[in-house]
């Protein structure tokens, strides 16, 4: 990895930061991002102590909003020509719902339209790279079915289960993109990370939770306690293997579990005419 040049979204903390100390570790040049430069700054003290990898760079950037993306894209081209892997990690699970500045619904801002804006975006970089690969992270229970009148919440708004299906629609968004990106050598491959604690999920609120969930929030809190990145160092384990094998070499469109083992994709993003609505969807919105 001593060449390469990776980006990951949200790697202040949690997963993201424990991906970022793994690669560093390897050579790479690690680009991470964040909103709040106070705790970036901190975090690439960190990474550069614990890899010994003084490439760690900071970009400064909401991605929750288009003019966030558009500056850390700015940001990345004024020092970088080429990005050989991209890790969409940053993820948002809101405890209500809530619009961005653009007026998209903020899981759906941050879990569906980042990614996809900012691999759009990225994709002149990413071709400037021999084997370029954009990795993203699933995340929580997958939902069987994806509710397409539902997609920003504006029916019904039911904390942590609306936040996996905006995971949900970002996988359609993936696949569909690893279809298209296909003449072009750039892989799109798709990893849920399992549990971990994480600032995202230390701070889930009871009235987050599904139904009966809400009468076992204790137990759910005891599982996400804070324990030094230790869960979040396990669960980095996809990311950083879709990162760097060989075995992953030109292969895109591709699932992996907790266990970084390839699974199968849930029927419902096998479907292409689902996958069609939410990409038209996602396109409109990003107009």
């Amino acid at each position: 990895m001593k060449s390469k040049i990776v980006l990951i979204t949200g790697a202040t903390g949690g997963i993201g930061n424990q991906t970022a100390i793994s690669l560093a570790k390897l050579g790479a040049t690690v680009i991470i991002t964040g909103r709040n430069k106070a705790s970036g700054e901190k975090a690439i003290s960190e990474i550069r102590d614990i890899s010994g990898n003084d490439n760690i760079e900071l970009i400064l950037a909401d991605i929750s909003t288009r003019f966030g993306i558009k500056e850390l894209v700015k940001q990345f081209g004024t020092k970088f020509n080429k990005l050989d892997v991209l890790i969409n990690n940053a993820g948002c699970a809101a405890s209500e719902r809530k619009l961005t500045s653009d007026g998209i619904e903020l899981n759906f801002a941050t879990n569906v339209m980042a990614p996809y804006l900012l691999i759009g975006l990225m994709t002149t970089f990413l071709r400037n790279a021999s084997s370029p690969r954009v990795i993203t992270l699933m995340g929580g229970d997958l939902p069987k079915k994806l509710d397409l009148h539902n997609l920003q919440a504006e029916k019904s708004f039911d904390g942590l289960n609306y936040y996996s299906q905006s995971k949900l629609t970002m996988m359609a968004v993936m696949y569909e993109y690893a279809e298209r990106l296909k003449g072009q050598n750039i892989t799109v491959n798709v990893c849920y990370p399992g549990q971990a604690s994480t600032n995202m999920t230390q701070n889930v609120t009871a009235d987050m939770l599904p139904g009966i969930m809400k009468l076992i929030f204790p137990l759910f809190k005891f599982f996400v306690r804070s324990d030094a990145g230790k869960s979040a160092k396990k669960a980095s384990r996809s990311s950083v293997f879709l990162a760097t094998s060989p075995e992953i070499e030109g292969k895109t469109g591709l699932y992996f579990d907790k266990n970084v083992k390839q699974a199968k994709w849930p029927r419902v993003i096998l479907d292409a005419s689902v996958r069609k609505k939410v990409w038209d969807y996602t396109v409109g919105l990003s107009d």
